[in-house]
């Protein structure tokens, strides 16, 4: 009798499900803890907010051209703008071929917006209130769409950017995702229409979605996220990387000798995108 001590193997595909399920659960928690704090009215989160928004719509209210800068950035990053930018994303991943991408993209976008409302209704919780507002909004506080918006749209944008560079395109991808993000967030302070903690609820509320959207539609179609990805690599490669070899190389049928024509393309595989029948999008070899 043989015995062997084995592992099991762990794929990309299985650390991609980890991760996001990983993301979605951390943040379900700290939601969780988060809003059971706002709801019980601890004091210390309780003060804090209080403080924090009262000395903002103090300087808000002395400083007009601060508050028309936060009032522009804050409708700059809006729900409306963020969901804009989703179904800008989705229309050109579906016109390329990418459709389960595309899908992703959307089911984020209407995710979020649904989460958004559902959490606001449950809680129901009020906005600051001023005799003096320098702004105005409707709606529940908790948590902020704004915030949600914002940070959903940057990391679905910075996902679909991050295998078109390197290490130092990712950093700077993320950098600018983290600060638009903060930003958002920062203006609805600043305008006195939430309180800190709705947009860091805001922030934990689109972690959630990220991840349990991402989880659900591996599950329903694994391995077709990363197909798309790849599929996008392609039709988005600069022409002069798809030139695989110099025309010196040309043989009478137009063919190099590896089997590339000199417009880059391979006889023996037609979309380099996919290298097998399983990474095809109809499952066959050409």
């Amino acid at each position: 009798m043989h015995l062997t001590n084995s592992t099991a193997r762990i794929t990309p595909r299985n650390r991609h499900l980890l991760r996001h399920s990983a993301l979605a659960i951390v943040c379900a928690a700290l939601f969780a803890v988060l809003a059971a704090l706002v709801q019980t009215g601890w004091h210390p989160l309780h003060r804090l907010d209080h403080a924090w928004t009262d000395g903002m719509h103090r300087y808000a209210r002395d400083h007009t051209a601060w508050t028309a800068a936060m009032q522009t950035l804050s409708d700059i990053g809006g729900t409306i703008t963020m969901r804009t930018l989703l179904g800008i994303a989705a229309v050109w991943l579906w016109l390329i071929g990418a459709r389960i991408l595309a899908g992703w993209v959307v089911a984020q976008a209407l995710v979020g917006w649904g989460a958004q409302w559902a959490f606001k209704l449950a809680f129901d919780r009020e906005r600051p209130s001023f005799p003096d507002p320098v702004s105005h909004a409707g709606g529940p506080a908790f948590p902020s769409g704004h915030a949600m918006a914002s940070a959903i749209t940057c990391a679905v944008l910075v996902g679909l950017f991050w295998s078109q560079t390197r290490r130092g395109g990712r950093i700077a991808a993320c950098s600018v995702a983290a600060l638009a993000a903060l930003a958002v967030g920062w203006t609805r302070i600043a305008l006195g229409v939430h309180w800190p903690s709705d947009v860091l609820g805001g922030w934990l509320a689109a972690g959630i979605v990220l991840g349990t959207v991402t989880v659900a539609v591996e599950l329903w179609r694994p391995g077709a996220l990363a197909r798309d990805v790849r599929r996008v690599n392609w039709r988005t490669r600069p022409r002069v990387q798809r030139v695989l070899v110099s025309p010196t190389g040309v043989t009478p049928s137009g063919v190099t000798s590896t089997g590339v024509t000199p417009t880059g393309t391979d006889r023996r595989n037609p979309d380099p995108a996919f290298e097998d029948a399983t990474d095809r999008p109809d499952g066959m070899v050409r």
